[in-house]
């Protein structure tokens, strides 16, 4: 079960949320620098594809989110949101951008 201490404090979960994505960031530049074998998230740096393969990634991850969301499957869409994050974040790294860069923007649309 969830720690609902949080619950009713949005500065607590907005640094739990960053501090999720900086961690995830941090791996993924990680193996963007290290490119371990056995790696998922360094496969996709090396792709023969390229960027291709994220943005195909992206679309897959997108249409499985609609469709989870149209069945209103909760936990499908959880699971669906976070790949789509994910994958968003290497692009980001591929791209050579940082979280930081996509805080700026969402702040600049508040």
């Amino acid at each position: 079960m969830a720690d609902d201490s949080t619950a009713d404090d949005p500065d607590a979960r907005d640094a739990s949320a960053d501090e999720v994505l900086d961690e995830l960031f941090a791996v993924i530049e990680d193996r963007k620098d290290r490119l371990p074998e056995d790696s998922y998230t360094a496969s996709l740096f090396t792709h023969e594809k390229g960027e291709n393969a994220v943005l195909e990634k992206l679309g897959e991850e997108t249409t499985e989110l609609i469709l989870a969301a149209k069945d209103d499957e909760r936990d499908d869409l959880a699971h669906e949101a976070a790949d789509i994050v994910y994958h968003l974040l290497v692009l980001l790294s591929m791209k050579d951008m940082t979280v930081a860069d996509l805080r700026e923007e969402l702040a600049d649309r508040r």
